[in-house]
Formats: C-alpha cells, sequence, structure tokens
C-alpha cells in the first residue's frame, strides 16, 4: 500500500498495538480511535457502547481497522460481562460501519477491516475447518454472527469489508499467551483437560502482517482465518512450549477445576478449534511463522 491514513479502532490492544507500530513504520498516517476527548491531531473520538463516532474523523482515511471489543479471557462470564462483550463488539462495529457508509464517496474510506475470531466456528473437535463452514453453537458462535453482520452497512455502501477470524496470538503481551508464558517458564505449566483440544494458533508477528495483507490486496472480502496452517492440540503445544523454554511440563489442570475456575468461559478454553486458513494462503500470503516452535521463539 501506498503511504495512506488508516483509522484504527482498538489501537491500544495488544494486536491494535502492534498493528499501529507497523503502520507508523513505514510511513502511514493512523488515526487512532479513543474514548475520551481527542488530545492531538490523530486522535478521533468514539463511544463504542453508545455507538457513536465522530464521522468526521474519518473523511479522507483509505481504510478503517475495527480491532475494539471488551476482552474475552479477562474476567469470569457473568450475564453482565457477557452482554458487555457482545456491546463492545456489536454497537463499536456498527457505529464505525453507519459512519463510513454515511460519508460522502469522495472522502470514503475503500476497506473496512473488522475484527472477529475463530469462536465462530464453535467446538469443531478433530474436524478441520475453513472460511466455508458454519457457525456453530454457544456464545462466542452466535457472537461471531451478530458482530460480523454489524458490518453490513459498509459493505452495502460499497466498501471492501473483510472479517478477520483471529486465533489465539502468540506473544508475551497479551492474550491467552500472554498468561502461559510466566507459568511456563516458573516450570507450572501443563496441559489442559486431556490435551487432545485442537489449538489454532498465529504469532502476533504473522497476525500483523496477515492484517496488512488484507488492507492491501485490492478484491479481497468476507471472512479469512487468521491461524497459522498447521494446528495443534493442547497437548502437543504444551510439549513445544517446554522444548523451547527449556522447562518441565509435569502439571495439568484437570477439566472439573478448569469448569470451577472459569465458569462458562472453560468451555472454550477446553474446546477444540482446528482451523484453516485456506483464504488466506489462496491469496497469495505466506507465514513467517507457520511451526509453533518458531512462533513461540519470535513471541520471546
Amino acid at each position: 500500500m501506498e503511504r495512506s491514513r488508516i483509522a484504527v479502532a482498538g489501537a491500544s490492544g495488544l494486536i491494535g498495538d502492534a498493528l499501529v507500530r507497523s503502520l507508523t513504520a513505514d510511513g502511514h498516517e493512523v488515526r487512532r480511535l479513543v474514548r475520551r476527548a481527542p488530545r492531538a491531531a490523530d486522535e478521533v473520538r468514539w463511544d463504542p457502547e453508545r455507538g457513536s463516532v465522530d464521522a468526521a474523523g474519518l473523511a479522507g482515511c483509505d481504510a478503517v481497522v475495527n480491532l475494539a471489543g471488551a476482552g474475552v479471557g479477562d474476567r469470569r462470564w457473568t450475564a453482565q460481562y457477557k452482554e458487555l462483550i457482545r456491546t463492545s463488539r456489536v454497537r463499536g462495529t456498527a457505529a464505525l460501519a453507519g459512519a463510513v457508509a454515511d460519508l460522502a464517496e469522495d472522502v470514503r474510506p475503500r476497506v473496512f477491516v473488522n475484527g472477529s475470531a475463530i469462536g465462530y466456528y464453535g467446538d469443531t473437535g478433530d474436524r478441520a475447518v475453513d472460511e466455508s463452514a458454519p457457525p456453530g453453537e454457544g456464545f462466542l458462535p452466535s457472537l461471531c454472527v451478530e458482530w460480523e453482520a454489524a458490518a453490513a452497512p459498509a459493505r452495502e455502501a460499497g466498501v471492501r469489508t473483510v472479517f478477520a477470524r483471529t486465533g489465539l496470538v502468540v506473544s508475551r503481551g497479551g492474550g491467552a499467551w500472554g498468561r502461559l508464558f510466566p507459568l511456563f517458564r516458573a516450570g507450572l505449566g501443563g496441559r489442559l483437560g486431556d490435551g487432545r483440544q485442537y489449538w489454532s494458533f498465529i504469532a502476533l508477528h504473522d497476525e500483523v502482517a496477515a492484517l496488512r495483507h488484507l488492507l492491501d490486496t485490492d478484491g479481497l472480502s468476507g471472512p479469512f482465518n487468521l491461524t497459522a496452517p498447521h494446528p495443534l492440540t493442547n497437548r502437543e503445544i504444551t510439549e513445544a512450549m517446554a522444548r523451547v523454554l527449556r522447562r518441565p511440563t509435569v502439571f495439568a489442570v484437570p477439566a472439573p477445576v478448569l469448569r470451577a475456575v472459569l465458569g462458562e468461559m472453560a468451555g472454550d478454553v477446553l474446546g477444540s478449534a482446528r482451523v484453516l486458513p485456506a483464504r488466506l494462503l489462496e491469496s497469495g500470503f505466506r507465514f513467517a511463522f507457520p511451526e509453533i516452535e518458531g512462533a513461540v521463539r519470535a513471541a520471546l
């Protein structure tokens, strides 16, 4: 992409921060969406829960990237927190898509990349799925369906709209792996449940590169799985972490304990998601870290 102006919602999160640093390092102009009064010329006010956004701040942007939303793994899934997870994504996406659609065509962004998740597919067991698979059942699949549907105004206005269905991001800076690294370094790492559930991971470096590929490549629209091409079981990932960090993995957390501690969210941890990035590979994207050991080393 030539030097561009890109608006990013969720710029302070794990993926958003890394994306912004990558874009600015290459000379692109980034406008960050913030929930407070703007303090700099590159900030745009919005309130995702109330569904409002300063549309004037999006005018003239070449692209909008929406990675905002309350953390799925940040707290126990009470009814109240599940509603916050939902509204922060659905209302925020609807506000951004609506603002983009309402702009005059000559100042309207050309592409809208909206975050989503492989939770769309639910528990796939040993069955490998790609973007052609239907949604699963449960809270996360229904959330993802509603989340993606909220982007309809942008798509209907003729804006190229992409859904980045992201897997488990391998990074020390946050997410599931941000919690795993300290445990493994302390020799307290181990499999979760029986360890046979598939985890579809992606290195943070590849996550950012994939988002930029989706931004840059004309003609790409719809869902794309942002996961490495070789998903592994939790047991296999545990063994790889032990090899790279040179720590024992003698501990295991039984499924009943996880359910007692995490509540409904334990179903996501113990569930199996064997997700393949078929469309991403078909579009010409190449992973820098397709294997788990390389992804872990990159995170270190």
